[in-house]
């Protein structure tokens, strides 16, 4: 619930200011697949080349890296899981209101909770990316051994197997990780933003 005495305060240097001194426009590139899909990797390989190619500002904000700190506090209820991209919606709108070229790597299972996010930041600032890999490839590539655990009886709730992943519908990219290499993956992301930042 709003608290009625908390009043907004508009800032006096906008988002467009620091936009022109970074020479860059702010942008929300929104990573979603199967824990093994490539969305960290991939994310990082963007984020890299878009700094050392393209001299671009660029932040990646790693689920897993965020559950070691501001989400610590939550599980992976349903739940939990909502509030886990509510959090990283806000955070993102404060990085592209930052200007700075933001990449999220979240599993984000539900389709209701990624709306929620294209909604926040508004849909121009928004380019959610598939990385589309069958749960066979990502069980047999299993980089953090998440997986492995699952099938013995040791992690519950685990999307993909015992909890569900709702694919994108009208995601802007698609990313079919089982056939593209990670620099093909890169280059056809930076191929369809190029004009947006």
């Amino acid at each position: 619930m709003k608290n009625e005495n908390v009043i907004w305060h508009e800032p006096i240097v906008t988002r467009k200011h620091r936009e022109r001194l970074l020479i860059q426009e702010s942008l929300l590139l929104w990573f979603t697949g199967l824990s093994g899909s490539g969305k960290s990797t991939i994310a990082n390989a963007v984020a890299h080349k878009l700094h050392c190619r393209m001299g671009k500002l660029t932040y990646v904000l790693d689920g897993d890296n965020i559950r070691h700190g501001l989400n610590k506090d939550l599980g992976f209820s349903p739940e939990d899981r909502e509030e886990n991209i509510r959090r990283i919606a806000e955070v993102s709108n404060l990085f592209l209101d930052c200007g700075v070229i933001t990449l999220t790597a979240f599993i984000s299972p539900y389709k209701k909770d990624r709306n929620f996010c294209r909604n926040l930041v508004g849909p121009d600032n928004f380019v959610e990316i598939y990385t589309k890999a069958s749960l066979e490839i990502c069980e047999k590539r299993d980089p953090k051994g998440h997986y492995k655990k699952v099938r013995e009886g040791k992690i519950k709730n685990f999307t993909g197997i015992d909890a569900p992943y709702e694919e994108p519908e009208n995601p802007e990219i698609v990313l079919d990780t089982g056939k593209l290499t990670v620099e093909e993956s890169v280059d056809k992301i930076l191929e369809i933003i190029k004009d947006r930042i």
